[in-house]
């Protein structure tokens, strides 16, 4: 029987920045909740390219293409984009695809369709043409101590609302937080306005 923190839970939830947002580094962020108990939270930026790498260089320097290799990537590789998943351990990789494709102990299954593997054996399938529909890789990771997040909630620095993997998976970043807003039904600009609080 479920306990009370797995009703809780924003596992499979989007954080939303507002944009009161004090930490710079989250600013305008949209953040896939990927684990969330008693014990803290973790989860991905979903909304941050990082800009100096791509995913082509990224596979060369880990070895799982070498430069020939690189020009017969799937079309659907060379336009991935590497995100910075946050500011702990940035040196890491994640990656959050869908669900039709699994590594049997090495792949978490968060839930609606979506999964979270960590380890070089996606990237090879993904280079390779078999790994999964849809997938968002992110170096580094966001994390909150036993009730750190609630509390940013509870003073106004984040909105929670559902995943939405259409949102996730797209490969047009810049657009994420606005339309992860708009799926809430919130126009950003009312956000700013002081105007009108009671």
């Amino acid at each position: 029987m479920a306990g009370t923190e797995a009703t809780d839970s924003l596992e499979g939830q989007f954080l939303i920045a507002m944009p009161s947002m004090a930490d710079s580094r989250f600013e305008h962020s949209v953040i896939y909740v990927c684990s969330h108990s008693d014990q803290g939270a973790m989860g991905l930026v979903v909304n941050q390219v990082a800009r100096h790498l791509s995913l082509e260089d990224l596979l060369i320097q880990l070895d799982i293409v070498n430069d020939d290799d690189a020009i017969r990537l799937p079309d659907s590789i060379r336009g991935m984009n590497v995100h910075k998943g946050g500011p702990v351990e940035v040196e890491r990789g994640f990656v959050l695809h869908s669900n039709d494709f699994m590594l049997t102990q090495s792949t978490l299954e968060i839930g609606n369709g979506i999964c979270l593997t960590a380890t070089l054996e996606i990237l090879r399938a993904l280079a390779q043409g078999v790994g999964p529909s849809h997938a968002m890789l992110a170096l580094g990771y966001a994390g909150w101590a036993p009730g750190q997040l609630e509390n940013e909630i509870q003073a106004n620095g984040w909105l929670t609302a559902p995943a939405d993997p259409d949102i996730l998976f797209d490969p047009d970043s810049e657009s994420k937080w606005h339309r992860a807003l708009g799926a809430l039904g919130i126009d950003p600009a009312m956000l700013y306005s002081d105007a009108g609080h009671a």
